[in-house]
């Protein structure tokens, strides 16, 4: 009775978002008790999942039923992030152009490198097109994956794993290179590292955070538009 119960409940997506948020609970409290970078509250909970998927012998796609849950509030959560951005709509507006150059710099520097990286390694076209989209929001670059014929299962790891990267060492390259401007700080982080990049500068201030958001938003548009043009220099569409 008790087994089948248990088998009863691995099979709902009830537990699929019990296991999540418990795991993401728990990297939250390490990483407030430590505060170290490395463990990313989202790092954390993932290799979590991992752990105890693999030693209780649990498939991912019945885990993922209630996963599925969680991806869907993925697009309403990121608009959120306009709250901060709001706050400080004068400073955005007195300093609309540098950036927007900046995240269109950005934009295009990123899916450049990673295209050129995945050429001089001899990538398969299907993985370059996948990781093309890495460093926006997971619910725009699923579409764009799918739109330029990658595999949306590598690019939502690419972007999860370029977002802890960006959450991590973001901060630390800003300081490397003297770069003390709030909003150059907050720009370069969420177009590099999207929304879990935007989740750290928000603890460094208002304004990296409110700056990171719209950049979350702006570098999604440009890549849409600039993701098919690069890939078609790239030759990897015709």
């Amino acid at each position: 009775m008790q087994t089948d119960f248990l088998s009863d409940f691995i099979n709902m997506p009830l537990f699929g978002i019990l296991l999540s948020l418990i795991a993401f609970q728990a990297g939250t409290l390490l990483y407030k008790k430590t505060q170290l970078s490395i463990l990313n509250p989202l790092l954390v909970a993932s290799v979590l999942v991992m752990v105890f998927l693999l030693i209780f012998g649990i498939n991912y796609e019945t885990y993922n039923l209630g996963g599925n849950y969680i991806t869907f509030f993925l697009g309403p959560a990121t608009v959120v992030l306009a709250v901060p951005l709001y706050k400080k709509i004068r400073l955005l507006k007195s300093n609309a152009l540098p950036i927007l150059a900046g995240i269109t710099a950005g934009c295009i520097a990123g899916i450049s490198s990673i295209l050129a990286l995945s050429s001089l390694l001899g990538l398969d076209d299907t993985i370059s097109r996948s990781l093309a989209p890495k460093s926006v929001t997971t619910p725009i670059g699923i579409e764009i994956s799918r739109q330029i014929g990658g595999l949306p299962a590598i690019t939502v790891a690419a972007i999860v794993f370029t977002g802890i990267i960006g959450a991590i060492l973001g901060p630390f390259i800003c300081r490397c290179f003297r770069i003390k401007d709030k909003v150059a700080v907050g720009v370069a982080i969420g177009t590099a590292s999207h929304a879990l990049g935007t989740t750290r500068a928000i603890e460094l201030g208002e304004t990296e955070g409110a700056m990171s958001g719209l950049a979350i938003g702006i570098a999604g548009l440009i890549t849409i538009f600039r993701a098919p043009l690069l890939l078609y220099v790239f030759g990897l569409v015709t």
